[in-house]
Parts: structure tokens; sequence; C-alpha cells
């Protein structure tokens, strides 16, 4: 008897969850026709039914274009009507003497209800208002960043292609500040040593020349010369003993700004006049940019997701590479440039370039066989050396922005002030010493004091 009780309570029990459990179906829609009254529109989603019931039995039913919907009778007073594509058509009832009954406009649209769940479901939390125009979707409203922008694009087009209307807009920050460091260190370590031996008389004489003069420096810098006569005999010894340090240091952080999805670009430097040979008797002028070059395209995918397309060059005139010709002298040019795409989060930094170079030229020269004594040897030998070194990186770092109060903001003048009459005549200042606070008051403090770079191996 308990056992029988326990079980009835719990089939009791499993029932009324079922019951509650179970979703509550909606009704159909339906519409209603009556002779000699005029019929609305009926709107039917694709791939859905909707029932037709008439008030009075009809014999025959026609749709105009099958195509955009399907019918499909259940009695002499009702029939299903299946929409297929988009698009308008017209549905016709006649009765049984052959007289019309009504014409039903039939509108057959997307399944905007289905449509709207699954945006919801993908883009939570996204303000997007749906709407059917001419067979087709309209989205509007305002969603927070593009890639979400084309994911219900491409959900709408799911369920009408090529039959959607855009009148979305994004919001959040959608400028893009671009930070970019080129920075370039260039060493070089030059040394030479030779001798020129030269033994003359009044019959003649003799001149040995173990090496060429190095021409940097110029003049007579690195050079010592030594001799004695004898009677009519002359005996002149030339040591030539030189070395050169050269040290460039490149830096350059441009900053530049652009609305997302639009190009910005940045020239700091000058234009190289070059003459082209247009025929025999005419010469024109183009002029090449160089210096430090950006070009760069942001766009903001999601949130703080930047992808960022990238050009980006540093160039300089190289005058140990002129080309002479046709009365003109026209200078070479050294260039390092990159071109790219990257993406990453406000704030980040990507080294999108690097360059580590490294040239070594060892050249020896002597007198044959005279430069292989030991000792005596070495006044008939020259040796030259000449190592150089460059380095090159450049990274980027990418900052969502927006505009500020123009008092917020410092200038590079701000930091120099004019001096007065006193500062300049009598303490030979060319500036008023200031205190600006913040960054711009440590850049203003700096001097050109300390070393830079390091010494190379020898």
């Amino acid at each position: 008897m308990k056992y029988d009780r326990f079980i009835k309570a719990a089939l009791t029990g499993l029932t009324l969850s079922l019951t509650a459990a179970a979703p509550t179906m909606a009704p159909a829609e339906t519409l209603r026709v009556l002779r000699g009254a005029a019929s609305s529109a009926l709107n039917v989603p694709m791939n859905r039914a909707v029932v037709v019931e008439s008030d009075v039995p009809y014999t025959n039913v026609s749709i105009a274009n099958p195509g955009i919907a399907d019918i499909s009778s259940l009695s002499d007073r009702t029939l299903y009507v299946l929409g297929k594509e988009p698009g308008r058509t017209t549905l016709t009832l006649l009765g049984a003497d052959g007289r019309l009954i009504t014409n039903v406009e039939i509108h057959v649209t997307p399944d905007m209800g289905e449509f709207k769940e699954r945006l919801a479901q993908i883009l939570p939390g996204e303000n997007i208002e749906v709407r059917t125009a001419n067979d087709g979707i309209v989205l509007s409203g305002q969603v927070s960043s593009i890639a979400r922008l084309e994911r219900a694009l491409e959900l709408a087009n799911r369920y009408a292609p090529d039959r959607v209307s855009n009148l979305m807009v994004v919001g959040g920050t959608q400028q893009v500040m671009l930070q970019v460091r080129f920075s370039e260190m260039n060493r070089s370590v030059r040394k030479s040593f030779g001798t020129n031996f030269t033994v003359g008389g009044s019959g003649g004489g003799l001149t040995t020349n173990a090496g060429t003069t190095p021409s940097a420096g110029g003049g007579n810098n690195g050079f010592a010369t030594f001799g004695f006569g004898a009677g009519s005999m002359n005996v002149e010894l030339t040591l030539e003993a030189l070395e050169t340090r050269g040290l460039v240091r490149t830096l350059a952080e441009p900053n530049l700004t652009a609305l997302s999805g639009q190009e910005a670009t940045f020239l700091a430097g000058g234009e190289y006049p070059i003459p082209v040979a247009q025929d025999e008797n005419t010469i024109t002028v183009e002029f090449k940019p160089f210096g430090v070059e950006l070009n760069f395209i942001p766009t903001v995918i999601d949130d703080d997701i930047i992808n960022i397309e990238l050009h980006a060059a540093v160039s300089s005139v190289d005058t140990t590479n002129a080309f002479s010709g046709g009365g003109f002298t026209i200078n070479a040019f050294s260039r390092r440039e990159t071109s790219t795409t990257v993406e990453m989060r406000d704030g980040e930094s990507f080294a999108i370039a690097g360059l580590l170079q490294d040239d070594f030229n060892d050249l020896s020269e002597q007198v044959p066989w005279i430069g292989d004594v030991p000792i005596l040897g070495a006044l008939f030998r020259s040796a030259a050396y000449e190592r150089e070194q460059t380095e090159l990186v450049i990274i980027v770092t990418p900052h969502l922005v927006s505009p500020t109060r123009g008092a917020a903001l410092s200038l590079p003048t701000d930091r120099v002030q004019l001096p007065s009459e006193a500062d300049l005549f009598l303490l030979g200042k060319t500036s008023a010493g200031t205190q600006i606070p913040g960054a711009a008051g440590e850049v203003a403090r700096q001097d050109f004091s300390g070393s830079y770079g390091y010494v190379m191996d020898e």
C-alpha cells in the first residue's frame, strides 16, 4: 500500500513538472475572407504557412506567381499559403457560380521573428533595429564595433541574400593615433698604415710606395716624413698612420592620427630635384621625397583591437654614390623601408622591422719579396682596416584617442622663452630660463652631454 501511494505521488509530480515545462504554442495566423468585403494584405514569412478561411465555399483558387507563394487546399473553405521567396503576389478565390469571392494580396517576407532571435543570441546587448522594406531587410541602430556590424550584415544576408540595407553606425572611439619610433645607429672605424720610401740622387732615384694615401681627414693628417742626405744622394721615408671613427644616431618619433578606415600620410624631410630628359632638347625636373615617411590605415575591429596597414620608410641623400653626366650631378639615396599589416590592442607595441648589418673590409699591400722580410719589411708594407655597423628598429604603438580642449595641449615652442635684452647682451643667453611642468619640462632640461653608442672591437 505504501509503495502504491509513493508511485502515485511520483507520477503526479512528474506530470505536473512536464506540464509546466511544456512550451506554450502560439496560435497560427489566420486570415478570414468575407464575400464582397475588401481583404487586407496577408503577410507570410518565408518558409512558413498561413491559414486562409472563407465564409463561403470556394470552387477554384489560384496564385498569380507560384514562385513567391504556394497554396494547398485543406477544405472547400480553408487553405494554406506557404511563403517560398520574398515578393508580392495575388491569391484569387472563385465561388461555385464562377463569381469572384475576393483577391488577397500576399506579401512574402523574410522570417523576421527567427532572424531577431538569432541576432540577439549572436550579438547580445547590441542596439540593432530590424525592419522590412521592399522584400529586403533594413538594419539600423548603433553597434559597438566594425566586427559586430559585419557579423550582423552576414547574418542578415542569410535570410535576405543581396537585399540587406545597412543604416547602422559604429559607436565608441574610432580615431587612432599611431606612435612610430625610428631608431638607427651607424658606427664606423677606419685604420690605415703605410710607407713611402724614396732614394734619389743626381743620376736618378728609386721610389717605393707600399700603400695609397687615405683621403679621410684631408691635408697631411697622419703623415710623418724622415730624410737625410749623403753627398748627392737623398733618402726619404714617409710613414702614414691614420685612424678615423664615426657615429651617426638617427631617432624620429612621428605621431599621426586618423579615423578608422581612413588613410593618413606623414613626411618629415624634403624633396630632392632630379633632372629627367623628355627628348633631346627638353629636360624637366622631378622631385623625389626623402626623410621619414609614414602611411597607415587603421581599422578598429572590435573593442580595442586595431588592425593597421602600415608603410614606413627612412631615406637620406647619399653623396658617395653620385652620378655625373650631361653637366648634372645626381646624388643617390640611402633608403630603408617596410610595408606590413599588424593587429594589436590599444597601447600595445610591436617591432615591425629590424636591421642589423655588419660590414668588414681588410686590405694589405706590400712591395714583392721585400715586404716579407721580418722587421725591415714593415717599411715596405701597407694595411687598411674598415668596419661599419648599422642597427635599425621600427616600433609602432596604436592608441584609441578622442579630441580634447586646446588648453590641455602644449607646443614645442612653449619650452623656449625669448630672452630679455639683459639676458642677451649682458649674460649672453639666447633663451630665458623657464620652469615647465611635466614631460615638456623634462625634455627642455636635457642637454647634449653624455656618451652615445659603444666602442667597436678593433
